[in-house]
Order: C-alpha cells, then structure tokens, then sequence
C-alpha cells in the first residue's frame, strides 16, 4: 500500500484530495494546523483505517516515522481575506513548510509534488495564461505575500528537482470551487453563492468586467492525481479555460439560486487580477486531461452544499 502525506489536508482542496486518494487504495496522512482549514472537512475519513490526522504547522520541523512515498504540499492560506490577514504565516507556508516537506521528501525517497497556483502570474498582461509566461507581479504589494511565497516554492521545487534528482510535480491551479469552501473565504463563488442565498446584494469589485475561469473540484482533482502519476517536472496549469466576467457570473449565481439579490459595486482591490484563464494545452496534451463538469452543474452541487452547511 502506498502512503501519501498531504499537509493542507483539511482545507477544501486537501480533503477532497485525501478523500480521492484514500478510494485509490492509498494510506493518508492529513497534517493541518487547521488556521484555515477545518476537522469538519475530514470528519467523515475518520472510521477510515487508512487515514490519520496530524495536527502540525509545516513551517516546523516535520517528523514521520513511517514510510512515505508521496509528499503533497497543499498547505497554505489561499483566499485574499486570509493571505492578507495572515501575511507571515503565509509567507511561512509558501518558504518554510516547502523547505520542511522537500526534506522529507528527500530522507523518505519519496515523490513530492507541489500545489502552486495561477496567482504566480500576477495580473497577467497575456490571456489565456500560458506555463511559460513568467507574470507580472507586485512582490510588495498586500497579495504578495501569497504570489511570492508560490514563486519562491516553484523556485524551491526545481532547485530540489535539479540538485538531488527528486522527482517533484508542480501544478499551477487557477479558481476551483465546490463543497466544502468557507462561506466566508472572500472568494467569488462562495461569496456571490452566500449573498444570494440570504437575498444581500451581490458585492461585484470595480466595473464588474474582470474574468475568471472556474473548474469543479473533481475536475481539479482528477487532474492533479493524472499529474502525480506522470513523468512531467515543469509546472502544469489546471483550471476550466471558459471565462466569465464577473457581472455575467452574478447573474448565473442570482438565476441558479433564485434570488431576489441586487448587484452592489466597491472599489476594486490593490492588484487584482483583471484576467484570468488557464491555457490547458500541456494538460491536454500530456496528461490527457481536461474539465468535464459544466459551470452550471457544479455551481448547483456546490449551492446545495452551503444550503445544508450552517
């Protein structure tokens, strides 16, 4: 049985991972020191055998005596409201904790793979965003401590991968959503779905032209256990290639939900991304992998699940 540790395990994306990998056969250990992840999230694997909790900040020195074959770090603050609150902690994360979990990696030869995400390429002057475009990032404006803090750990990743011949993975994830995201993480779609749900206005940032693209979660996952499981070193963009801007996206949120909410405009933040669309061509083409769940059929999973999550 192969056995995989997966720090973040209890944030959105690192229980939906630990959940999949445990349905492949494998043995989990989820680490979290659950600042913004939740025991809630992960309640449901504990009658699992195959599962454990350790409860643990990664920018500490991280010792495990059992075998391990794949390190995941999926540990860190990943929504603006959580970055910019806990700016060191995240830095932390990002430096520290890939330091830490490289090592491990290192002493337990096993496999490492890292979760970056699209926020390396800033507010990208270039759309779609290839892997090869380098970004245009403020590194000290109040989102660099989660920009650089990715960019470092990509930094990190390759020397590892080039210095002692590691077999590390990055993937660069653009906005997933689904069940189990806080309602309260300041990010669009649990932010839009939670307004409309208690009939407030939908808060849109700036004149509401701004683009996302939006993968479900089982997409995403998917994607990054084909990526685990492959040859490919250099970083790898997952996300849905479809965009929206954000006025479009309120609407879609106030028709699925019907609601009665009203659009309300503030000021957009420092440094927010006016694009954002991942070029899936390398996943497509390497990995055999692209989204297969329609915005609309995730947006209702993932409304049904914040109308039963009080």
């Amino acid at each position: 049985m192969k056995a995989a540790l997966v720090t973040g395990g209890a944030g959105f994306l690192g229980s939906h991972l630990c959940e999949f990998l445990l349905g492949k056969g494998f043995r989990v250990i989820c680490m979290d020191n659950l600042i913004t992840g939740s025991k809630k999230n992960i309640e449901h694997l504990n009658k699992n055998g195959n599962f454990s909790f350790i409860n643990q900040d990664i920018s500490k020195f991280i010792k495990i005596e059992e075998k391990i074959d794949y390190v995941l770090h999926f540990a860190s603050p990943a929504s603006p409201i959580d970055y910019q609150k806990i700016p060191i902690q995240t830095l932390k994360a990002g430096s520290l904790g890939t330091h830490n979990t490289l090592g491990l990696a290192l002493a337990k030869k096993a496999k490492y793979f890292l979760a970056s995400t699209s926020e390396v390429y800033g507010d990208p002057e270039v759309n779609p965003q290839p892997e090869s475009y380098w970004g245009n990032v403020n590194p000290v404006g109040p989102r660099g401590c989660y920009d650089e803090a990715k960019r470092f750990a990509e930094a990190l990743v390759m020397a590892y991968h080039r210095i002692h011949k590691l077999d590390t993975k990055i993937v660069r994830i653009f906005n997933t959503y689904g069940p189990r995201m806080r309602k309260n993480d300041g990010r669009v779609v649990p932010a839009f779905i939670s307004q409309a749900l208690e009939g407030k206005p939908i808060t849109v940032f700036g004149d509401g032209k701004q683009t996302r693209s939006f993968c479900y979660v089982s997409d995403l996952i998917d994607g990054i256990y084909r990526l685990m499981m492959s040859d490919i070193n250099d970083p790898v963009n997952l996300g849905n290639p479809d965009e929206y801007d954000m006025l479009q996206f309120a609407d879609i949120i106030i028709k699925l939900t019907g609601s009665k909410s009203k659009i309300t405009f503030r000021p957009l933040p420092t440094d927010d991304p006016h694009v954002r669309r991942p070029g899936i061509t390398k996943a497509r083409k390497e990995l055999g992998w692209e989204p297969k769940v329609s915005l609309e059929d995730g947006l209702r999973k993932t409304i049904e699940f914040f109308k039963g999550d009080k």
